[in-house]
């Protein structure tokens, strides 16, 4: 199952893309389907990774996955890597079960919409980036993962932007997650400064 583990991110990534270059063009609820499906394919996995993690002894219960080098400045390396564990995992099931069934339930309650197809780019999105940011294993890509959120965040609920209300909300959102990048910036740096790391094995450890 471990060989499994980029397609929990990769696959709604895809439908997102999908969606993002045809779903204009797509006839009747086929975005929203197209969306779903890749979600629930992403929970599918997690589910087997999570039984598989079950059948470890306790102190096994911990998969590193490296895909790329990314950053290597003298002692600082960054990978674009995942760590799973039992809270990482977790909180996977979360985001891809419970995101699995919104996503249904929206292909209906957003039929007819004229930003149909829009409402469910942002919701895959939203998914791969709730997912970088639990699943990374260094704070640097939990950071782009919490940008991503932020992101998502500011799209959805600004979705029906014709309505004052709903820019002001999206706004407010957008404007408080920039303090909460600052405090996460300086974390950052004083990570570096003591630990020459941002990997949280390493800091942890």
């Amino acid at each position: 199952m471990t060989d499994l583990i980029p397609y929990i991110v990769l696959v709604p990534l895809a439908a997102f893309a999908i969606n993002t270059l045809f779903g204009s063009r797509m006839k009747g609820q086929m975005a929203g389907w197209i969306a779903t499906i890749a979600v629930f394919i992403s929970f599918f996995i997690t589910a087997g990774i999570f039984f598989d993690m079950l059948s470890r002894p306790a102190e096994e219960r911990a998969i590193h996955y490296t895909m790329l080098d990314w950053i290597h400045v003298g002692r600082i390396q960054v990978n674009i890597a995942y760590l799973i564990d039992q809270l990482s995992i977790t909180f996977m099931l979360v985001i891809t079960g419970v995101g699995a069934f919104i996503h249904l339930y929206s292909i209906s309650y957003m039929k007819g919409d004229r930003g149909y197809w829009r409402f469910f780019v942002y919701m895959n999105l939203f998914i791969v980036m709730m997912l970088q940011l639990v699943m990374a294993d260094n704070y640097l890509w939990t950071f782009l993962g919490w940008e991503g959120v932020g992101l998502c965040s500011y799209l959805l609920i600004g979705f029906w932007y014709d309505e004052d209300k709903n820019n002001d909300a999206a706004k407010k959102a957008f404007i408080v997650n920039r303090i909460g990048d600052f405090g996460f910036l300086v974390a950052m740096g004083i990570m570096l400064w003591l630990f020459q790391s941002l990997n949280y094995l390493d800091v942890l450890g």
